[in-house]
């Protein structure tokens, strides 16, 4: 096979960023639609997406794409497919699905449609009646949207947020993929100061010491693909070779975390440790009421409580005015927030410079984004 179309599933907002990573990547033959960047590569591209990406939640094999609007439909178009190209004979192969807006709309009878025809098709090829399903795991999943069925294969496993470093979890953590996307959303340089003054159990903190360091995000976790014979296990070490020569650990990267429970501090000196960046992410006790930096020209990036899962919203509007008070001081600086507070920009005293929507789980959330000045040109140099 020299060429695959993978798809990089996203939350609702996230698409450009993953975008933006994908073609990083060196793959720009792509297409960005609602929750997802297809994009064309090889079997290398499974490693080096599932290592490297971010903000993407999966990496899929789009094994087809049709129109189906009958159960026959769905039945012949799906044996159609190449699947024992890529399943082994004892391959495990449970079917996922979902359906909106769509003539088939019963899940369960999709998903039933689909493992049938995989089945028989599966029959024609390797000549036996029953597959025992002991082997490596390939997860199909039937999508089904305005009777446009999507037939892929997951070859991430556990979504793309488990990076392997969170093993314990505070209350209320951000996931690692969205707090990747907001630093990479804040175009924040790795030489420029970055403070998140509500860190909690540190993921923020943690992921922009990854990106600072270019260190990629699935080094210590293992996917479902690596099981697969159709992607050689030297693709895989090469992908993990090329990813540990590529970390840049002579990076001055310094990232401040502060928060005033200390015991999830704790948390997230545990999970810098076990991300290999407890030398980049610093953390410390300490109230939004007395955040000070003598240096300039850095990034506050944060996920303040919302007044929704955590804390009162009386607290929580006390908490954006002193925000905004300790913020102004730091006039030098970029402010970064996200939350799903409707007042925050008039609690918070300033109307930002832009503002995006984003999910924070199943919340809507606006992530305001306040730009600072941009700092002197270098004598001789650009800034």
């Amino acid at each position: 096979m020299s060429k695959i179309q993978l798809i990089a599933t996203a939350t609702f907002g996230l698409e450009a960023v993953v975008a933006r990573e994908v073609k990083e990547l060196g793959y720009e033959d792509m297409m960005v639609e609602n929750a997802r960047v297809t994009f064309a590569g090889d079997e290398a591209a499974i490693c080096r997406a599932n290592l490297w990406l971010r903000a993407a939640d999966r990496v899929l094999v789009k094994l087809g794409e049709f129109k189906a609007k009958s159960f026959a439909e769905l039945f012949q178009q799906t044996k159609a497919l190449p699947w024992p190209d890529w399943l082994p004979e004892d391959a495990a192969f449970p079917v996922e699905g979902k359906s909106v807006k769509s003539q088939l709309h019963s899940v369960p009878d999709c998903q039933a449609i689909v493992k049938k025809a995989v089945v028989e098709k599966m029959k024609q090829v390797y000549r036996r009646e029953w597959f025992e399903e002991t082997g490596p795991r390939y997860t199909i999943e039937v999508a089904l949207l305005n009777d446009l069925a999507t037939l892929t294969l997951d070859t991430s496993g556990a979504g793309l947020h488990k990076r392997g470093y969170r093993r314990l979890g505070g209350p209320a953590p951000l996931k690692e993929t969205l707090a990747a996307a907001m630093v990479l959303l804040s175009r924040w340089c790795p030489d420029r100061p970055l403070i998140d003054p509500l860190c909690g159990s540190g993921t923020l903190p943690i992921e922009a010491a990854l990106i600072g360091l270019n260190l990629a995000p699935g080094l210590k976790r293992t996917f479902a693909a690596e099981n697969w014979p159709v992607v050689p296990e030297v693709l895989w070490a090469r992908a993990r070779e090329e990813a540990a020569d590529l970390v840049q650990r002579s990076r001055p990267v310094r990232v401040l975390g502060s928060d005033i429970n200390g015991e999830v501090l704790g948390l997230a000196r545990c999970h810098a440790r076990q991300a290999g960046v407890a030398e980049n992410a610093f953390f410390q006790k300490l109230p939004v009421s007395e955040l000070r930096s003598a240096q300039k020209y850095g990034y506050l990036v944060c996920n303040p409580p919302y007044g929704e899962r955590m804390g009162d919203r009386s607290q929580v509007e006390r908490l954006y005015r002193e925000m905004g008070a300790v913020f102004r001081e730091l006039d030098t600086w970029s402010y970064y927030v996200l939350t799903a507070h409707p007042n925050f920009e008039r609690l918070f005293g300033r109307r930002a410079d832009k503002k995006r929507k984003l999910y924070n789980g199943r919340i809507q959330c606006n992530y305001y984004q306040f730009y600072g000045p941009r700092p002197p040109r270098a004598k001789g140099g650009s800034s």
